[in-house]
């Protein structure tokens, strides 16, 4: 009997429509209506065979489950299977993904995915974080915390990597090239990541660091480059490097802004979905807050997301000259779904395009200037399109698979300022004179 209520509770939830308020700015338009499919039911004969397995689990294991913790695991295994960036965020998990684009939160500064086996891939270390500090690299695989191995159900996206302030947390991960897992003690801290910073490095030059886009990136963006314009004196800058190596990404709405602060018009980005609220269309306003002066946008195998759709959107629009190393390309978009019990699910909703209409999902962008590593040493990055389980490119083959490599230290802004300096003479986008 407790059964056939289960199957009938399962089949209502199943029949109904699912609704997803659009993450996008209101003044996003969307380039071409389209009426969204109305939701089928799933064929009861699916939900009877979930429901023989679940009591076969709930009567059979060896010991007892509880049948909440039973349904969350299958909820969880339900978007684990779809792609690295599709999620169940229990209330607590969804509270935490407000704290990360709300830039404070507690914790050692570190941008994750999880993997199917409950791993977790470093994207990026945060800036001047106890991560970073520590040495913790982007490709990095952390398989347990405080020796206790990771699986999809031991951690939740606040996770054993959050906690107090002062507390001390130890992690094991493997890494490229080690034979042996290191084992780090960290300290947690508060992260309140300042994700715009800049200074003039050179006469009339500037350089602005875009550490991870949250709310209020695209004001400091532009409070920071009117700052540098005033010191550079009555000229103004008359160049601009753009450091985006190792940025994780975070809002697009931030992305959009700084990108519509640097042309006069042209495309931004483009999404596509399944659903009319899938299908968005971002363009540039008039007025260029570098007044038509050159821009180098210096990139690496960290730089994801939100940072992609920037670098595309100059790169594409002939604003800047993007230098370093391909992208990460994570090119997909997460709409976070609010359930009426405060829980919520991450789900992937609509691949990015550039404004040439390319795709940077499993494909990252393509530097104009490709920089080596320092010293010659190539230090790979992991990218998307060597996570298990990534949704697919628009044409596969051609997104490759290999890792990007990260730039790491002054060499390679020491080279984005020869490029930009032989930009401002009069020379082209083109590698950096030896």
């Amino acid at each position: 009997m407790r059964a056939c209520l289960l199957t009938l509770a399962i089949a209502s939830l199943l029949a109904l429509p699912v609704h997803a308020q659009d993450q996008e700015p209101p003044q996003a338009a969307a380039p071409a209506a389209q009426e969204e499919a109305p939701a089928s039911a799933v064929p009861l004969a699916e939900i009877s065979r979930y429901v023989l397995v679940f009591n076969a689990v709930r009567s059979g294991y060896v010991d007892p489950v509880d049948d909440r913790e039973l349904m969350q695991s299958a909820i969880r295994g339900l978007l684990l299977d779809l792609d690295p960036h599709s999620a169940y965020l229990e209330r607590s998990d969804a509270e935490a993904f407000d704290e990360n684009t709300a830039g404070a939160y507690e914790g050692i500064g570190v941008e994750v995915m999880q993997l199917p086996d409950g791993s977790m891939r470093v994207v990026a270390p945060m800036d001047d974080t106890p991560a970073q500090r520590a040495g913790i690299r982007s490709g990095d695989v952390i398989t347990a915390v405080d020796g206790v191995p990771l699986t999809p159900s031991s951690h939740d996206q606040r996770g054993p990597l959050r906690g107090p302030p002062g507390t001390e947390v130890g992690i094991t991960l493997l890494r490229e090239g080690e034979a042996e897992p290191l084992e780090i003690t960290l300290r947690r801290e508060t992260i309140r990541t300042a994700s715009v910073r800049g200074s003039i490095r050179e006469p009339g030059l500037g350089y602005l660091r875009v550490a991870v886009f949250q709310a209020d990136t695209a004001a400091s963006f532009a409070d920071t480059l009117d700052r540098l314009h005033a010191e550079a004196g009555t000229q103004g800058l008359r160049g601009l490097v753009i450091d985006l190596r190792s940025n994780p990404g975070g809002l697009l709405t931030s992305a959009v802004q700084i990108a519509d602060e640097l042309l006069e018009r042209g495309g931004i980005v483009s999404t596509r979905g399944r659903t009319a609220a899938g299908d968005t269309a971002f363009n540039a306003t008039a007025g260029d807050r570098m007044r038509d002066r050159p821009v180098v946008v210096l990139m690496d195998a960290g730089s994801a997301s939100a940072s992609e759709v920037l670098a595309g959107a100059l790169q594409d629009n002939a604003r800047a000259c993007v230098v370093g190393s391909r992208s990460f390309g994570k090119g997909s978009v997460q709409t976070v779904l609010p359930l009426s019990n405060g829980d919520a699910v991450k789900l992937t909703t609509a691949r990015y395009y550039t404004p040439s209409g390319t795709s940077i999902q499993a494909r990252g962008i393509e530097p104009d200037v490709v920089l080596q590593p320092e010293g010659g040493a190539t230090r790979g990055g992991f990218v998307e399109a060597l996570l298990p389980g990534h949704l697919a490119a628009d044409d596969e083959g051609a997104a490759g698979s290999r890792a990007g490599d990260v730039l790491e230290g002054e060499a390679p802004v020491t080279s984005a300022f020869a490029i930009l300096r032989a930009i401002v003479a009069g020379g082209t986008c083109a590698a950096p004179p030896q």
